[in-house]
């Protein structure tokens, strides 16, 4: 089981605290830094000193990190027109040695386009389909080759599909509960499919239609990758865990319920409950930014159980 650290940082953080999470995570051996795609906060939280956006986050990542591969859960599709996503990717990619992987979704937040002018379409399962063709196409496009798209939202024309990024293919997640429409896009384009904060049994029935739905595109089911998404909540005593429980304005029993909370031994069962029904990575989304016993107590005592 692959374990991965998952932040929120719309909810309030700069981009030093990123940075050292992003280090932390790293010389702990976590399998990846990911973020979330939001310019405005949620919940009762104030959001100081104001959102960061994901790519240029990544991208002083990329300089300042070695190893940890940095990605996104997920990129909100109408923040980006698609031929300029796929030069930030690649961009990016390119500044961190090959170590960038790509959530896309459709976006959803209303309330944070209307704060900073952006549009919010109504149909954005639609864009979000031709975004993938959009990005992937201009990726596989052979050096010297041109690229066309013209689809109901998007055309390009005779793009010369630059610049690449440094990996032969950039993983692409894509994720959600939908279950007929998201189940086919992750057939068509995805590497790994995403579901984020659900229970085991939605989780294992959402892994069956994903898993169904590729082999119906001609895709061995095996080849994605499936993981979920689950806010963590461990500590060694009862105290720990209520203590930062209540540092994110968190009921205990309601984490152990919804998310990944108590014990260490606690928590491994909890996730191996998840690898029996598919899932092969887990995103530990962490709130508490400032905490990094945190991710030294995962670490040490529930990496280990899970490798």
């Amino acid at each position: 089981m692959d374990l991965r650290v998952f932040t929120e940082p719309q909810q309030g953080a700069t981009y030093e605290t990123l940075l050292r999470v992003a280090k932390a995570a790293e010389e702990l051996n976590y399998g990846a830094f990911f973020r979330s795609d939001h310019y405005l906060h949620m919940g009762a939280v104030d959001g100081l000193p104001g959102p960061t956006d994901a790519w240029i986050t990544l991208a002083g990542l990329a300089r300042e990190t070695t190893r940890i591969r940095l990605g996104t859960l997920m990129t909100a599709g109408t923040f980006r027109l698609p031929g300029v996503l796929a030069i930030q990717v690649a961009q990016v990619d390119q500044m961190s040695g090959g170590r960038v992987e790509l959530g896309l979704g459709s976006g959803w937040y209303a309330e944070e386009h209307a704060a900073y002018g952006i549009p919010f379409p109504k149909e954005k399962f639609g864009r979000l389909e031709e975004q993938l063709a959009v990005v992937t196409g201009l990726w596989n496009t052979p050096v010297g080759e041109r690229f066309d798209f013209t689809g109901t939202y998007y055309q390009l024309s005779d793009s010369p599909a630059l610049p690449k990024p440094a990996q032969a293919r950039v993983p692409v997640l894509i994720g959600g509960h939908g279950a007929r429409r998201t189940p086919a896009l992750a057939a068509q384009y995805a590497d790994e499919f995403n579901i984020p904060f659900a229970s085991l049994a939605d989780t294992e029935q959402q892994f069956k239609r994903v898993r169904a739905a590729a082999e119906a595109y001609g895709r061995r089911a095996d080849d994605l990758v499936y993981s979920n998404a689950l806010v963590a909540c461990v500590g060694k005593t009862d105290a720990e865990v209520k203590r930062r429980a209540e540092a994110i304005g968190r009921d205990v029993d309601e984490l152990k319920a919804n998310g990944l909370a108590g014990s260490p031994a606690e928590v491994v069962e909890r996730i191996s409950a998840f690898r029996a029904v598919g899932s092969q990575r887990m995103y530990l989304q962490m709130l508490d930014l400032d905490d990094l016993d945190h991710l030294e107590l995962i670490a040490s005592d529930v990496m280990p159980q899970l490798s």
